[in-house]
Parts: structure tokens; C-alpha cells; sequence
């Protein structure tokens, strides 16, 4: 007999648990908020908002469903199963957050703020959430198949993003290391940066589409969907030794961006969450591309 799905209800910490955590008090995060020209009722508001989601997701699950819980900061030691459907309560980072996890899985994305987000992930509100499980769980229900970016170091080491996946120094410094795109056609060319960016569809609604507006790109912008990949260089610098006629360009499935390093440390970490990365010295590299896997989003 095969389990029962298992609804996952996806969440992170709010601004005011964090206060508390941080002040003690609900006396002293005001004051403290106070002291800042804040006021601590429209964060209070906001936690309740948040709580209410999910007690109301929560309160959706069929009752013949499994359950569980994790909070972002635990994503990265939670096993998701194969019968899982997730269910993001909160922002849209926190999808792409959850999303390099995964393996197939449906994704409901359950926004607890409508207005203050933009609403790209999170599409639905928590009175939705029982009619979505279902459609998730059912064998024709409707999603979208979001592409993901990859990066496999040459360790056999492997990180996902949803939006985009940054190669660059730890802190401020400059990078060095040998760039070649297997669409350039050219050798390997040695450059020094502040890093390099690999960004997805979704990601050109964020830090791509920064970079692609401040270059005033001739690249099309990649959909959501597209199984197209755009890269940037960030502050290439020319020297006698190193180039910078390698600065972007967009990656198809099948193609890669290998970068070899020639810095004492880089790190690789997808949607800003440095504190997961890959961590690469001199000689190691890395090759970014389309990845097999996509975040099921249901519709």
C-alpha cells in the first residue's frame, strides 16, 4: 500500500520572533524599534498575519495526509520525500530558498502579505491552500516547470538555484581564475572580477535583470520556463595578464560556463544563501548550466 501524501509546511522565522530573540521583551524590541523612528505594531501585524497563514495552511491538509514542519533555517538537514507536496507559507525568496532542495516535488506557494510581496512564487492565499493540495497531489494536476541553474564542481560536488547561482571571492576581495563558455568558440581566458553570475528566467526579475539593464544587454531575457540561462562577469578588470572580452553571454540546456580557479578560496552559493555554498581553491573548477532538475510550481 503506497503512503499518503505529506504536506510540508515550509515558513521562516518573522521580524518580530527575531526581535524577541535578539531584545528579550516585546518592552525592549519597541523601544529599541523606538529608537530607530519604527514602530513595532505593523511588525506585530505582520507576525500575526504570518501565524494566522499558517495555522490556516495547516488547518487545509486532508485528514488522511501526513504532516511536518521546518523553518528555513533547518532546510538544509530536512529530508523531503518523494510524496511530499511543499507548501512555501511566506515570500517569495523563501520558494527559491526551498527550491534547491528538491527533486520533483509539487510546490504550493501560499503568500501571507499580500501587497508587501511581489507575488512571482507566492501566487495564492491561504483559503486556496486545501483545493491546491489536492490538485498537487492528484496526477493531473496543473503546474509550471521552472527552470534551475546548477553548478557541479569538479569533486562531483552539486548546488541548485532557483534565481541564480554567484561565483566570487568571500568578502570584498577580487577573484581570479580562467573563464571559458562552451558558445564562445574562444580559449579559456584568465580574468580577475568581483565574481560572476548565472541567472534563470526567474532570476531576471531580480539581480540578472541589474545587471542586464545596467549593460544595456542585447541578450533577451530568458521566461521563467525557457530552458535558457543568462551570465554576467561583475567588474572585470583588464590587466597585462588578464582579459575582459568574456563578460557575458547566455547558456542553452546542454551547455556550460567552466570556471577554474587561480584565487587561495571562492565560493559558489545560489539565491543568496552564502552560509550554503560550494568552497573551491586554486586548480579546482566548476561548470554551471541548465539543470536537469525545475521546480514544479502548482498554478
Amino acid at each position: 500500500m503506497s503512503l499518503a501524501p505529506r504536506a510540508v509546511l515550509v515558513h521562516r522565522t518573522t521580524e518580530y520572533e527575531e526581535l524577541l530573540a535578539r531584545h528579550g521583551t516585546h518592552g525592549q524590541a519597541a523601544f529599541f524599534l523606538s529608537s530607530r523612528g519604527r514602530s513595532i505594531d505593523e511588525v506585530v501585524a505582520r507576525h500575526r498575519r504570518t501565524r494566522q497563514a499558517l495555522t490556516d495552511v495547516a488547518a487545509a491538509v486532508p485528514l488522511q495526509w501526513r504532516r511536518s514542519r521546518v523553518e528555513r533555517a533547518d532546510l538544509d538537514r530536512f529530508l523531503f520525500g518523494p510524496e511530499d507536496v511543499v507548501v512555501v507559507v511566506g515570500q517569495d525568496g523563501l520558494v527559491a530558498n526551498t527550491a534547491k532542495y528538491l527533486t520533483g516535488q509539487p510546490v504550493v506557494g501560499i503568500d501571507t502579505d499580500p501587497g508587501r510581496n511581489p507575488g512571482v512564487l507566492v501566487r495564492h492565499r491561504p483559503p486556496d491552500a486545501g483545493a491546491l493540495l489536492r490538485a498537487a497531489a492528484s496526477p493531473g494536476g496543473r503546474t509550471e516547470e521552472l527552470t534551475m541553474v546548477e553548478a557541479v564542481a569538479d569533486d562531483t560536488e552539486r548546488l541548485l538555484a532557483l534565481n541564480e547561482i554567484c561565483f566570487g571571492p568571500p568578502g570584498h576581495q577580487t577573484a581570479r581564475y580562467r573563464l571559458c563558455a562552451d558558445t564562445s568558440g574562444t580559449p579559456a581566458e584568465p580574468q580577475a572580477s568581483s565574481g560572476v553570475l548565472v541567472g534563470t528566467g526567474t532570476g531576471a526579475t531580480g539581480w540578472i535583470r541589474s545587471l542586464w539593464q545596467e549593460r544595456h544587454s542585447a541578450l533577451r531575457l530568458p521566461a521563467p520556463t525557457d530552458a535558457r540561462l543568462l551570465w554576467f562577469v561583475r567588474e572585470a578588470w583588464p590587466s597585462p595578464a588578464t582579459g575582459t572580452s568574456l563578460v557575458a553571454g547566455e547558456l542553452e540546456r546542454g551547455q556550460g560556463l567552466r570556471l577554474t580557479v587561480e584565487s587561495d578560496r571562492v565560493v559558489v552559493f545560489g539565491d543568496g544563501m552564502e552560509a550554503d555554498a560550494l568552497e573551491l581553491t586554486w586548480g579546482q573548477s566548476v561548470r554551471l548550466g541548465v539543470a536537469a532538475t525545475s521546480l514544479r510550481l502548482a498554478v
